[in-house]
């Protein structure tokens, strides 16, 4: 078993920085071509690509909102210009996760997190699918969450449309499996990227003596689990979700 990835083309949605600049590596270093996307910080996504180009892969930069019809045909068609088809698409771009009681979450909230992770995954799917039909051959990986499995509160508007993207990758791989087409969802646990800098230390260690394994997740672990689930070795694994979390959420 190699996990190799040569001849495929990535498209990692929010890549720029955190868990989904690790994915965009994991696949470069299996010889994927990677586009390297964000919307909000081009500096970021300029700076993982020269990363990612340091060690000797190919990928591009584009700045784009993927929770756009015209963002993402953007994306899509930049992607296919500099590096070919494509035919595994990440969708892991996030936007502002507020906590708050029912009560003072706004339609706004919610509609904010439809979008990312309902409202995204949709366009992309759409926008690529055909060429993966033709080739017989796709992955699609959404990036879920724990809270979601653990039934967080104060976090309605996020876990409700994490659930929702979890109905999607269910529905779709039985949709797609007889095209050869997998879609799977990787739940990662907290794992303490750039945006959680400023979060509370008792918090961090309150969630820590609750992970089995003791230790916190890293980036790289969220990067191997989508490279294995990109990977032909997984060509018989759809319709999944995977909780990567040390063990936190074992029934």
């Amino acid at each position: 078993m190699t996990f190799r990835l040569d001849d495929h083309v990535a498209v990692v949605t929010g890549s720029s920085k955190g868990l989904g600049k690790a994915i965009a590596m994991a696949l470069a270093s299996a010889g994927a071509k990677v586009a390297i996307n964000c919307f909000n910080d081009a500096e970021a996504g300029a700076a993982a690509l020269r990363e990612l180009e340091a060690h000797g892969a190919r990928g591009t930069f584009v700045r784009a909102d993927a929770t756009t019809e015209a963002g993402v045909g953007e994306l899509i068609s930049a992607a296919e210009r500099e590096l070919g088809e494509v035919d595994i698409v990440v969708i892991n771009a996030t936007c502002a996760q507020p906590q708050l009681p029912i009560e003072e979450y706004t339609w706004q909230h919610y509609q904010a997190m439809i979008d990312c992770f309902i409202k995204s995954p949709y366009l992309l799917v759409r926008r690529t699918l055909a060429k993966m039909k033709e080739r017989r051959w796709g992955r699609i990986i959404n990036i879920g969450t724990e809270a979601f499995v653990r039934g967080m509160p104060n976090f309605s508007a996020y876990v409700a449309a994490k659930g929702g993207q979890v109905g999607l990758t269910r529905s779709l791989a039985t949709e797609l499996a007889p095209f050869q087409i997998t879609v799977n969802l990787v739940a990662p646990g907290w794992i303490p990227v750039e945006r959680h800098a400023d979060d509370p230390r008792e918090t961090k260690e309150a969630y820590l003596a609750r992970v089995p394994m003791g230790r916190w997740g890293e980036p790289r672990d969220i990067g191997a689990a989508v490279l294995y689930l990109a990977s032909e070795e997984a060509s018989f694994v759809t319709g999944q979700s995977f909780c990567v979390n040390g063990g936190l959420t074992v029934d």
